[in-house]
């Protein structure tokens, strides 16, 4: 009873403080790299937002309260605060400054053995403004045209937040690579730099594969040619959005805690997988609304299901049978709402013209089925375990744990309906 209880305790004192929206973190947080072979090393197309590359380059504070800023940016106070500004005849004058510092933070290294790199070209843009770069030819075309920066004279310098930068990096090692390692030691402080997410296609010979990593890259992603590889970071990534998903962990967790037989269990999970499995490929590929209200109406939408799956959780049925079918059913439904969740956060990672994308569609889905599988085998046993120690505590804690979940959904509710309301 107790331990029902205090995870019920736990649940709604950690959650009540954990963020409302459980996807759209990564908008300004993806690195792509498209890694070319040629016969005497590779060549490497990177899309980065410009802080990841100087935001741990600024200087001391002066004077005037400013600190020295930081290579190619300027900054001035705004209501108290310094804020920070690309430089755009810094980066005219010399943008292969910039490209070096991407040369230093990105290590190659095949054999053990680094790589040096040659920046080749730079071009700088203002989100919204950037070219396509979701395939090796998409990133060729980005660097046709020569201007390295292009913004209106009268118009005021971007955030250096709101800027890409396209950079290609050449590696010559004198004979071609066949596999490779990649890492990077860049460490700009940012907030949620921990969800950076990183996407690396490599066009070997015969084949294209894509690789996924969340993070700074501190831990070396190894390149081969195999596509097992490839298609096991696209798992992962699928098993971390979910577990990382506290609305996916809550829904998840009502789910196991109303079911009373493993078999029926088994059966709420696939009527959820087949739900979402459908939205996920709809939602990728951009068949639903484009307003604005759209995101958070569907995050309001997955908020309010984990009240009604805490609710079914403690509600008592008279004809097991049938209230089971009605649950595969629900579930089913439910199913279809939280896809459109998991689609926005994997399109931001995966562009729909990227190489493999079925392949990877694919691994992510599995890997969201595995980390649904992980909160099942842990959540199980432990209820099981307290319903056959104290029946009347496992009533309790079940209502506990239910109560708890319900109130952090009321307020996700409150918050996401506001932001949809806001949209419309």
């Amino acid at each position: 009873m107790r331990a029902g209880l205090l995870l019920g305790l736990g649940l709604l004192t950690y959650l009540s403080t954990a963020p409302a929206s459980a996807h759209f973190l990564l908008n300004l947080n993806v690195r792509i790299l498209h890694v070319e072979h040629l016969g005497d090393g590779l060549r490497v197309y990177l899309r980065t937002p410009m802080p990841y590359l100087v935001a741990d380059r600024i200087g001391l504070v002066g004077a005037d309260g400013l600190p020295e800023p930081a290579p190619y940016t300027t900054n001035r106070m705004q209501e108290g605060k310094p804020v920070h500004f690309i430089d755009p005849n810094a980066l005219r004058n010399d943008p292969e400054g910039l490209g070096r510092l991407a040369a230093e933070g990105f290590q190659f290294r095949t054999d053990g053995e680094p790589l040096d790199a040659i920046t080749e070209r730079v071009r700088a843009y203002a989100i919204g403004s950037q070219p396509p770069f979701a395939t090796l030819d998409e990133a060729r075309a980005a660097f046709a045209d020569q201007t390295v920066y292009t913004a209106d004279a009268d118009a005021d310098p971007a955030y250096v937040g709101d800027v890409v930068v396209d950079i290609i990096l050449r590696y010559q090692p004198g004979a071609p690579v066949y596999s490779y390692s990649v890492s990077s030691s860049l460490d700009p402080g940012l907030p949620g730099q921990e969800d950076t997410a990183n996407l690396i296609l490599d066009y070997s010979p015969g084949a294209t594969r894509v690789f996924r990593a969340r993070g700074l890259l501190a831990e070396p992603v190894a390149v081969s040619r195999s596509a097992w590889s490839a298609v096991v970071t696209f798992v992962q990534e699928g098993m971390r959005h979910i577990l990382g998903g506290w609305d996916h962990v809550l829904f998840v967790l009502c789910l196991t805690l109303g079911a009373t037989r493993l078999k029926d269990l088994v059966w709420r999970a696939t009527g959820f997988t087949i739900g979402h499995s459908v939205t996920l490929m709809v939602g990728f590929f951009g068949y639903v609304p484009s307003g604005p209200w759209f995101i958070p109406a569907v995050e309001t939408g997955i908020a309010l299901s984990i009240i009604y799956a805490a609710a079914i959780a403690v509600k008592p049925r008279r004809d097991h049978k049938r209230g089971e079918i009605e649950m595969l059913f629900i579930t089913m439904a439910i199913g279809l709402l939280h896809g459109f969740g998991f689609s926005f956060v994997l399109h931001e990672l995966l562009q729909v013209d990227s190489p493999d994308i079925w392949q990877s569609l694919l691994a992510f889905n599995v890997g969201v089925e595995l980390g649904q599988l992980l909160i099942i085998l842990a959540a199980w046993p432990l209820f099981r375990l307290i319903e056959r120690s104290n029946a009347r505590g496992w009533q309790l804690s079940r209502w506990g744990i239910a109560a708890a979940c319900a109130v952090v959904a009321v307020f996700w509710t409150v918050q996401r309906a506001s932001s949809a309301i806001a949209a419309i």
